[in-house]
């Protein structure tokens, strides 16, 4: 029998997509699996049709990280829209250009772990090896509809949450295609850390080991509004400390090492070592990302996030979830930190918040390769006929977007 060939796909435009492959491709690797893993950086596949970077010389995913790291996220919405207008218009010449890399690579499995571009993937899949089984995991809480993680074409989708499982069943995809595990993909360091002394480590870190410390995080760019969250904070006498972590954002990290502080603080850089990090913390403070929000839960660290016209779109129902399951507190902003850290640092309900997320589940690294090993046992052709011919549609028609937003 040969040796089965996955290919995952996936994105820079954030740290989490290219995080949750190369966590699988380990967690695969770990298993001993009979597969020959590779992995498509779709950005770099299609540097010659990025509609920016021809106009500006930027890249579309370094265009959004720089977004992120300045915290100019107002309107991404419509920018969304925007950008997904002009993956419609270049239908065509993406659609060639992933077809002959399949035909290159000769995958008996393709998984997106990317949004926006999964039409074009199952499409040109399905020209490449007709029949062949083509999955997207969903590496959010939720799709945001239209045209973002879930699309009418026939696949397996792997989801994190029931509202996601809901989504893909609400758009007509049969239930034996709508795979639920439990959570976010995590990095497996998230299972194998060892417990470490936190009073020791804090010292280390020139902490107070008795103090309540929250962790601040904005995903691998960091933010600008972490000023702002340690400014309020030092200048409020709560009876706390903080470890900023700012990721690749050096001139954040600078910035906030020069400031003066009342309270003990940590300044981070990029750093591989936040499962470390979360150990020492009580508390994390952040946005409501998909990865951070996971791994602190993991952890059993309450949140205390943001929700409003800042948030990206496609992270507004993970804030939502936070309130459903009681594992942290939702902010319209973080001018109102102070309060906010008062209220949770209060013994009773700190112990409360940090139960709730211990009876929450992230195995998802875990099942994600027994959900796959059965997509390539089963091998059977999807029911093309259940859903439209589109490659015939190549005009753009648009539905309303209020009508689908409602999907989940």
């Amino acid at each position: 029998m040969s040796m089965a060939r996955i290919e995952f796909v996936f994105f820079d435009a954030g740290g989490g997509h290219r995080a949750a492959v190369t966590a699988l491709e380990a967690a695969i690797a770990g298993r001993g699996l009979a597969w020959d893993v590779h992995s498509t950086n779709l950005q770099e596949l299609l540097d010659g049709l990025d509609p920016l970077k021809r106009i500006c010389g930027v890249r579309v995913q370094d265009g959004y990280n720089a977004m992120l790291r300045n915290g100019w996220t107002l309107g991404s919405a419509e920018l969304l829209r925007l950008l997904q207008a002009s993956v419609r218009l270049l239908h065509e010449p993406i659609v060639r250009a992933l077809e002959a890399r399949w035909a290159e690579r000769r995958p008996d499995l393709l998984v997106s772990c990317v949004p926006n571009f999964n039409r074009a993937l199952r499409e040109s899949y399905a020209c490449a090896f007709p029949g062949r089984p083509f999955a997207t995991i969903l590496t959010d809480f939720a799709d945001f509809p239209p045209h973002f993680w879930i699309e009418r074409e026939p696949q397996h989708f792997i989801c994190g949450t029931d509202r996601a499982v809901e989504q893909a069943r609400s758009m007509g995809h049969p239930p034996e295609h709508v795979h639920r595990v439990s959570g976010m993909i995590l990095h497996p360091r998230f299972y194998q850390t060892a417990v470490i002394d936190r009073r020791r480590e804090r010292e280390r870190l020139g902490l107070d080991p008795d103090m309540p410390t929250g962790l601040v995080l904005f995903g691998g760019y960091g933010s600008a509004a972490m000023k702002g969250i340690a400014c309020r904070l030092d200048r409020s006498g709560l009876g706390v400390q903080l470890i900023l972590i700012c990721g690749r954002n050096e001139s954040l990290a600078r910035d906030l090492r020069r400031e003066r502080s009342r309270m003990p603080r940590v300044v981070e850089g990029f750093t591989t070592r936040v499962s470390e990090y979360m150990q020492m913390a009580d508390f994390l403070i952040g946005k409501p990302g998909p990865g951070s929000l996971s791994e602190a839960l993991a952890m059993r660290l309450p949140v205390i996030v943001t929700s409003n016209a800042w948030t990206l779109p496609q992270e507004r129902y993970n804030a939502e979830w936070v309130v459903e399951r009681e594992v942290g507190i939702v902010l319209p902003n973080f001018r109102s930190i102070v309060p906010a850290v008062e209220r949770l640092i209060q013994p009773e309900t700190l112990a409360r918040l940090r139960a709730n997320a211990s009876r929450l589940e992230m195995r998802a690294l875990f099942q994600i390769p027994d959900v796959l090993t059965s997509i390539l046992a089963a091998r059977e052709p999807v029911p093309i006929s259940a859903f439209p011919n589109r490659r015939s549609r190549f005009h753009i028609h648009w539905p309303a977007l209020g009508k689908n937003a409602r999907a989940g």
